[in-house]
């Protein structure tokens, strides 16, 4: 009789070589192609990859890798949707101020996604990232299980690597996590920063503060102007 551990592997391998992962990224700004880059680098991560701009000029560079299309069809079929299209955030403008714009684009994309893919899984990536996650929900008509907004972990990425420079630490040793809103009004958890180990605020009670001293507050800052 086999272990649970090679009853567990023959399960994996099973569905590794039973399932097609065809996944579409909507939108092919500097997010969506740093997206799709990411994707390919990542070995059998992906069987299909589709992209989907209002654009035609986009992807020339990646022909002899993949195809890039332009209508709505070639997402069909798709195991997981990424959303990156919406309006361009200007200087000064807040990622709020976008919602109207963006809500109009989420209208006329989604539909035809979830026609093409109606057992798909969404990722939200567009901003007010918070915002269009529920209205890209609602507007599908999916179960709230398969539309999943990105959050704050682009966020937490950019503290984590902030904190690596101030302290001249690779940032895979940094560990620090933004909550809340992507934007403006994120949170940082100064009491969960630690690196390797080390949780910095028992180095420093005051860190992240408007009395630090050495102006960790800034880093947080920084995350949101990125």
């Amino acid at each position: 009789m086999s272990t649970v551990k090679e009853q567990l592997i023959e399960k994996l391998i099973e569905d590794d070589e039973n399932s097609q992962c065809k996944i579409t990224i909507v939108g092919t700004g500097a997010v969506g192609m740093a997206c799709a880059i990411s994707i390919l680098l990542k070995v059998r991560f992906g069987d299909e990859l589709a992209l989907v701009d209002v654009g035609f000029d986009i992807g020339s560079l990646y022909l002899s890798t993949i195809q890039d299309y332009f209508w709505k069809s070639v997402s069909a079929n798709s195991r997981i949707v990424i959303v990156t299209a919406g309006a361009r955030q200007q200087e000064g403008e807040t990622r709020l101020a976008l919602v109207q714009r963006n809500v109009a684009i989420m209208k006329s994309i989604i539909p035809a996604i979830v026609h093409y893919s109606p057992d798909c899984k969404i990722l939200v990536v567009s901003n007010p990232v918070d915002i269009l996650t529920y209205i890209v929900w609602k507007i599908s008509g999916l179960p709230v299980t398969r539309v999943i907004g990105s959050g704050c972990n682009l966020d937490s990425a950019r503290f984590r690597y902030l904190i690596g420079e101030k302290l001249g630490v690779h940032p895979t040793s940094c560990h620090g996590w933004i909550i809340g809103e992507h934007g403006d009004s994120s949170v940082p958890l100064w009491s969960g920063v630690n690196v390797a180990g080390v949780a910095l605020k028992t180095l420093d009670p005051k860190l992240g503060t408007d009395s630090d001293k050495e102006h960790w507050k800034n880093i947080h800052k920084q995350v949101i102007q990125r």
